[in-house]
């Protein structure tokens, strides 16, 4: 098997639907990737999220270096032994996450100084220490290591922001490829940067292209600008990079974000949401999300969505599902976080049979439509 290839199989204006292969099995795009911050899916047992569809987790690089530990994990097998998940894994750069933390850190060129929200310990991550960690958790697509100011920030605020991770992705290509046997098995995705202008984000990519990586993320949105401020850089970001190699929105999102970001070019989502959600009683339905915390759902026999193949509709009642999330159950949030989870692979499934028939744009209206009547 080979270590990374990424094959278009059909386009409809700039959606795309492909496949991407790799030796821990194939990834089909478009992709959405559940989050398993510290080597859980919350509220899933990692058996519950292949049964979703899902082709691929996201791992957390922050939480993971700091608890139970990078090295720990090696020794004890690697990521995929750890949590028992066979598939591929993505870890995230852990600079989104240290970003974050604006009064415990300090940044410098050679990368950040934090404290650990845990215990307040001291760290420092750089470009080179952020691919020994991924190395060590044995990621197979890895992140470059990079910095994610807000969009809001003066330009040449940003503009420096931009130019100092293009350097730290060129440190990260390095530090990557003296990985050893865990770079022939493994991908490395630069991430672009440079908030909401265009001139930024294409001197970004160009960067990013003369290094070459697997793949090209599109880093910096979904930080507060708005849906629209997002679709209008999305107009124009991924078509600035290459169009040989998957593009991955990170951090996003809602249902409809990701059919409006799959409209633009996207290949590749991640994002709490839906776990989070199903944790705190919202389930996303084709018409819309339902909050069963309503009184309104408490004496409803129907199904959350029945449309939904999942278990979780087949099986248990509205009435049910707000009965256990008003009682604080853990059940609730099991129930819902497969139904969330599965409803986001449906919908990708959707999306990806859509471009290959030449309806996508038939599609995104029609779901639009539907979703907006929630």
């Amino acid at each position: 098997m080979t270590r990374f290839s990424f094959t278009l199989h059909a386009t409809d204006g700039k959606a795309r639907t492909g496949t991407i292969r790799m030796k821990r099995g194939e990834i089909r795009t478009p992709a959405f990737m559940p989050v398993g911050t510290a080597a859980t899916v919350k509220a899933m047992k990692p058996e519950a999220v292949r049964a979703t569809g899902a082709d691929i987790i996201l791992g957390n690089t922050y939480h993971l270096m700091l608890r139970p530990g990078a090295e720990r994990v090696a020794r004890l097998g690697g990521l995929h032994r750890f949590m028992n998940w066979p598939r591929p894994i993505l870890t995230d750069s852990g600079g989104y996450q240290v970003m974050s933390l604006s009064d415990l850190r300090k940044i410098t060129e050679e990368g950040v100084t934090f404290a650990s929200h845990l215990d307040g310990s001291r760290h420092l991550l750089t470009p080179e220490r952020s691919m020994e960690i991924q190395r060590l958790l044995g990621s197979d697509i890895v992140m470059a290591f990079d910095e994610c100011p807000r969009a809001d920030r003066p330009r040449d605020e940003i503009a420096r922001s931009m130019e100092m991770s293009m350097r730290w992705a060129r440190r990260s290509r390095d530090g990557f490829d003296s990985g050893g046997q865990h770079a022939a098995d493994a991908a490395l995705f630069g991430i672009q940067q440079g908030a909401l202008d265009e001139e930024l984000r294409r001197h970004s990519a160009e960067a990013l292209t003369d290094i070459g990586f697997d793949g090209y993320a599109i880093g910096g949105l979904a930080v507060g600008e708005g849906q629209e401020a997002m679709f209008a850089t999305l107009d124009f970001a991924p078509q600035q990079l290459p169009v040989d190699r998957p593009r991955y929105l990170m951090g996003v999102g809602k249902p409809d974000d990701l059919v409006g970001a799959v409209e633009r070019g996207v290949d590749m989502f991640d994002c709490v949401l839906p776990s989070r959600s199903g944790r705190n009683g919202q389930g996303f339905t084709w018409a819309g999300p339902v909050n069963l915390r309503n009184a309104r759902h408490a004496e409803d026999t129907g199904p959350l969505d029945p449309r939904c193949t999942c278990a979780t509709c087949g099986t248990y009642s509205r009435a049910y599902l707000h009965h256990l999330h008003k009682s604080g159950e853990i059940l609730g949030a099991v129930l819902l976080t497969e139904h969330n989870l599965a409803f986001y692979q449906q919908l990708m499934q959707a999306m990806r049979e859509a471009i290959a028939a030449g309806t996508f744009a038939a599609f995104a209206a029609r779901f639009r439509a539907d979703y907006r009547k929630g």
